[in-house]
């Protein structure tokens, strides 16, 4: 296992009611923001609880956060925190929507062009406090320090981070989830499937621990996600589990000591930009295409999923890598995305245009296994 320094230091309300306890969290005498997105809060209820649990508080609200958040968009709500001497941020929604928070609250005090943030990892030294309430089981932006903001003007989508940006607080209410679109639950399911893909399946370190943990969460995944789908009406204990899971996948836990990618997120991250793809159905477009470019390189660990997550025990060993790939893009397909380039109506053009912006970039993931020239071969594959 490898050296690591871990720090969370998020506070999570979780279950049922939790919402009506977000005034204990916020000081009284604080100014907040409340930010949201395109106010599917104010249909299902959510929106009332938090006015509700903020009462007596001054509050300033901003919506319209997009999904894959707008730079433009959110320095509208920079200028707000600025202007209004905002003391807290409170983003209600999904993984966007804390995304874009994670932005403003990092540059309300930011000197300088805002999106060298993102394009120059700026530092960050001072930010708005911030908390989260999660309407959506996906991104795990509720316990982490990270964020994604899309610039529609030049269509790039990249991520920053600070230790600065960590919520406050996260309330998780599995019920705020019942309103959702299938769409949105299914997408869930595979973006945090990846996420765990990601730190999981790279190189073996020797890191029992988070290797067990993370193939936990792929097992519950697996065993959830088809449950969700399947059911008429929301069950409690399973939206529980899969929000769970979501927020797990992506805290920092199963990342420690090991190697992770983050490849099949950067080329995801162009089909979106380029072609306004969901996040998720980019990651199971991208993931089976890279999996198998890297078969040889990371085979131990796919021998080890293959096993412990399919129960793949028979056959060669190409034979049982090709096999867990396999039934990886069967997974994201039986909930309902489709995992070809053609099903999204991209080709060639778009293929060659984004391994340019690797190559003009000069790096891909986190790992050299994955080379900018890679980026072609791997988005044909899956084609």
């Amino acid at each position: 296992m490898e050296n690591f320094d871990f720090y969370n230091p998020v506070k999570i309300l979780f279950g049922k009611g939790k919402i009506a306890e977000l005034g204990k969290h916020i000081q009284k005498d604080a100014k907040i923001l409340v930010t949201y997105g395109g106010g599917s809060i104010k249909k299902n209820g959510v929106y009332d609880q938090v006015m509700a649990a903020l009462k007596g508080h001054k509050i300033v609200e901003f919506g319209g956060i997009e999904p894959n958040p707008h730079f433009e968009t959110l320095m509208k709500a920079v200028e707000i925190v600025r202007n209004e001497n905002i003391d807290f941020i409170l983003a209600v929604g999904g993984g966007s929507v804390i995304d874009g928070t994670k932005f403003i609250s990092a540059a309300a005090y930011f000197e300088g062009d805002e999106w060298d943030i993102l394009a120059k990892r700026a530092p960050i030294a001072k930010a708005v406090d911030l908390g989260a309430v999660i309407t959506l089981a996906a991104t795990g932006s509720e316990m982490n320090s990270a964020g994604v903001v899309t610039k529609a003007a030049t269509q790039e989508k990249l991520s920053f981070g600070s230790p600065l940006l960590f919520p406050k607080f996260s309330v998780l209410d599995p019920e705020t989830t019942y309103s959702l679109p299938m769409r949105q639950i299914t997408n869930g399911i595979v973006d945090a499937f990846v996420h765990v893909m990601e730190q999981y399946l790279t190189y073996n370190v020797n890191s029992p621990v988070q290797d067990r943990f993370a193939e936990g969460i792929l097992l519950t995944l697996l065993e959830e996600g088809p449950k969700a789908i399947a059911a008429e009406t929301p069950d409690y204990e399973n939206r529980a589990n899969l929000m769970w899971a979501a927020t797990m996948a992506l805290n920092g836990l199963i990342a420690m000591g090991v190697k992770s990618d983050w490849s099949t997120h950067m080329i995801g991250h162009e089909l979106t930009a380029f072609h306004g793809i969901d996040h998720a159905v980019t990651l199971a477009i991208v993931l089976p295409g890279l999996l198998t470019k890297l078969k040889e390189q990371r085979g131990e660990k796919l021998l080890q999923y293959a096993e412990r997550v399919w129960n793949i025990t028979e056959g060669t060993d190409d034979e049982r890598k090709t096999l867990a790939i396999q039934k990886t893009e069967e997974f994201f397909q039986s909930v309902g995305i489709k995992t070809r380039l053609g099903d999204h109506n991209v080709g060639q053009d778009s293929i060659d245009t984004i391994s340019k912006r690797f190559i003009e970039r000069g790096y891909v993931g986190m790992l050299p296994d994955v080379a900018t020239s890679d980026v072609a071969g791997i988005l044909e594959s899956r084609l």
